[in-house]
């Protein structure tokens, strides 16, 4: 029985290590081949006793959706201005319809406080709150399914913020 005990271990660690490594190829796929596109920052609380300098995220384009209404799990589809600015067109609950020139976001419905689409905290070196309070735009990297990844905040002048 001993011997079944760590040959069932270690697939279970052999398991656990290929879906770690899994998901950070995606990430960097993600990272590297993933469409730039900045969404503007609704203002909220940025600090944190327990966790240190933090910004808390918001984004504008989840302002004004009534979370009662919509599905828990969908699509935010998003246009971008020349800048890359993202502006929302709609809500859906699948991956399609999707029009030339529109992008996915992937969300979850908070309750009440509209829809999350990704990364909601930005953190940084204690001291450094002075640089990212002018911050007015949040670049995430986004794939063809809608899955996105926050990749810095970006000031007025869409400079991102270092």
């Amino acid at each position: 029985m001993k011997k079944y005990k760590w040959i069932i271990i270690l697939v279970n660690l052999i398991i656990l290590l290929v879906l770690f490594n899994n998901s950070i190829v995606k990430k960097e796929n993600l990272l590297a081949e993933g469409k730039l596109i900045l969404l503007e920052l609704a203002p909220v609380d940025p600090r944190s006793l327990m966790q240190g300098d933090y910004m808390r995220l918001r984004y504008k384009i989840s302002d004004n959706i009534d979370s009662d209404r919509i599905s828990k799990r969908g699509f935010c589809v998003v246009t971008l201005d020349k800048n890359g600015i993202a502006k929302k067109v709609r809500i859906q609950n699948s991956r399609s319809p999707l029009n030339k020139g529109e992008y996915l976001l992937e969300y979850t419905s908070k309750n009440l406080r509209g829809i999350n689409i990704g990364a909601e905290s930005f953190f940084f070196q204690e001291g450094e709150a002075d640089k990212f309070e002018n911050a007015k735009y949040g670049g995430i990297k986004v794939d063809k399914d809608g899955n996105s990844l926050l990749v810095g905040l970006y000031d007025e002048q869409l400079i991102k913020i270092e």
